[in-house]
């Protein structure tokens, strides 16, 4: 996976006044950059364009050499900045270009779209401020865009971004970026390489009075897809509607759908590395997953000593996300990124996504830079040459689940040494403690009221016992497990009687 590409949409930010620019002629095409000659355009237009090119042999994106892109690095890109009154609807939650660069290698085509029409915007050199020595000024009159950012109304910063491969992110609910989403993922921690597909075209549509509409053309070896990805912001965040179409050009190993990615360092299960002062560092601390059968789970995610791939068989899922629960800043303490405000990400299937499983792709990082985990679905049934998979689905970018889990939360999961303070430490063992809180549990205050339920795959817990935690609106429950035989999969909630009153925390524990 491309795990080095967090610094882009920070570094571009928008400055300066432009010199004249070639107006687009027509009133209705709502800007100043350059545009290329109108052709009709509509989604169905575009599902035709991708199943044709599925069916011709894959030929890559031409663009400038690759040296030359590598060149316009982090310092580089902080140094370049689209022109505020080239903005695509200026006034109206804009959208400005990215250039290409190291992040963003692949030049794509932006088009308008207006009344059925779409016109290209012409790249051209007038329409960024960079030095005269800009590494950007080597790629010749054409390089190509990057991508896309749409601006916030005060017209300095910007809440959803479309830039590298098929990735994009918001910044919703809290003005701030953090996990980021693509169009697909092909082959993730598999035998063979990874596939990046490419978005390699967008059209944009802003109706009035309504939400932003990006239509995308993806390409790669394996599959190409067109898609219409709507756009609803409110209080509670962003709310995307992705409709895609996939052709598949060859069988492909393993698909994932919806995949979000995101960054995991250290955070309450494991202490924090060498010296860094931060009590935790991470853009989401969980896996939340709503089964076809009502069940709600929660996996901490972990920074694991190599690369696994944990799998949650379901049969069409309700929902699942990477998500970040812990909201207080004296969590992190980092006054520079604030972690607390990081977005969740909730993919809400929409029809009968059939049988399959939640992958869940942990890689292990020494560094806050590296986006080292990946989530996302994928079908039972396997995809061949020739096949076609049509994909409906929202993404909430959100503070929490969209819709409320209803039974107490998983609210911490620590670990640590086994046995009783002050007595020697069993060998082989560890401890394991979880937190959950809301829900009916914050009626019972009474131990013995409550019952924990703890499962493992191979052995049995030790000394498994809930109580409430006084003076804080916990549950606490506690156990000791023999990890030393071998991987260990733990199941763990509450419960009062035959009624479940939290959700179900899920974790694998390796083999000490």
């Amino acid at each position: 996976m491309d795990v080095n590409r967090r610094w882009t949409l920070s570094a571009l930010l928008a400055a300066a006044a432009p010199p004249g620019l070639a107006r687009a002629q027509a009133a209705n095409w709502p800007t100043e950059a350059p545009l290329g000659p109108p052709a009709p355009f509509s989604f169905d237009r575009l599902k035709a364009q991708a199943r044709a090119l599925a069916a011709e042999p894959y030929r890559p994106p031409a663009g400038p050499p690759a040296d030359l892109v590598r060149a316009v690095d982090y310092d580089a890109v902080g140094r370049i900045t689209y022109k505020p009154e080239a903005t695509l609807w200026r006034g109206d939650r804009g959208v400005r270009l990215f250039p290409v660069s190291a992040a963003a290698r692949t030049p794509v085509t932006i088009h308008v779209v207006a009344g059925g029409q779409a016109r290209p915007v012409i790249h051209a050199a007038e329409l960024f401020d960079m030095p005269a020595d800009s590494p950007l000024r080597r790629l010749g009159d054409n390089p190509g865009f990057g991508g896309f950012r749409a601006m916030n109304p005060d017209d300095a910063t910007d809440w959803v971004a479309f830039l590298g491969a098929s990735y994009f992110r918001s910044a919703d609910p809290f003005n701030q970026y953090g996990l980021s989403v693509r169009g697909l993922a092909i082959d993730t921690a598999a035998p063979t390489a990874e596939e990046f597909p490419v978005f390699t075209s967008f059209w944009i549509e802003h109706p009035p009075r309504a939400g932003l509409i990006v239509y995308a053309l993806l390409e790669g070896p394996s599959v190409t897809g067109a898609y219409r990805i709507t756009h609803e912001r409110g209080a509670s965040g962003l709310v995307q509607r992705i409709t895609a179409q996939l052709n598949f050009r060859k069988a492909v190993g393993r698909l994932g759908i919806a995949p979000l990615t995101s960054m995991y360092w250290y955070g309450q299960s494991a202490r924090s590395p060498g010296d860094d002062w931060r009590p935790q560092i991470h853009d989401s601390d969980g896996l939340a997953i709503w089964t076809g059968k009502g069940e709600r789970l929660w996996r901490p995610l972990r920074n694991p000593a190599r690369v696994t791939t944990s799998s949650f068989q379901d049969k069409a899922p309700r929902g699942f996300g990477l998500m970040q629960r812990e909201r207080s800043f004296a969590s992190y303490q980092d006054d520079g990124v604030f972690y607390e405000k990081r977005p969740s990400a909730w993919v809400e299937p929409l029809g009968d996504w059939g049988a399959g499983s939640v992958q869940l792709v942990e890689i292990p990082t020494t560094r806050e830079t590296d986006d080292n985990v990946v989530a996302f679905w994928t079908p039972a049934k396997a995809v061949g040459r020739g096949s076609r998979l049509d994909v409906d689905y929202r993404l909430h970018w959100t503070d929490q689940e969209p819709t409320p889990v209803g039974a107490a939360k998983v609210a911490a999961t620590r670990f640590g040494q086994a046995g009783r303070p002050g007595h020697p430490a069993p060998a082989g063992r560890r401890k394991f403690v979880i937190d959950f809180s809301g829900g009916e549990l914050g009626k019972l205050t009474q131990r013995g009221e409550v019952q924990a339920v703890v499962t493992a795959s191979r052995g049995a817990p030790v000394e498994a016992v809930a109580y409430p935690v006084v003076g804080q609106p916990i549950w606490r429950l506690m156990f000791d497990m023999d990890v030393a035989a071998g991987d260990t999969d733990l199941r763990a909630y509450l419960k009062r009687g035959d009624q479940a009153l939290s959700e179900t925390w899920i974790y694998t524990v390796s083999a000490a």
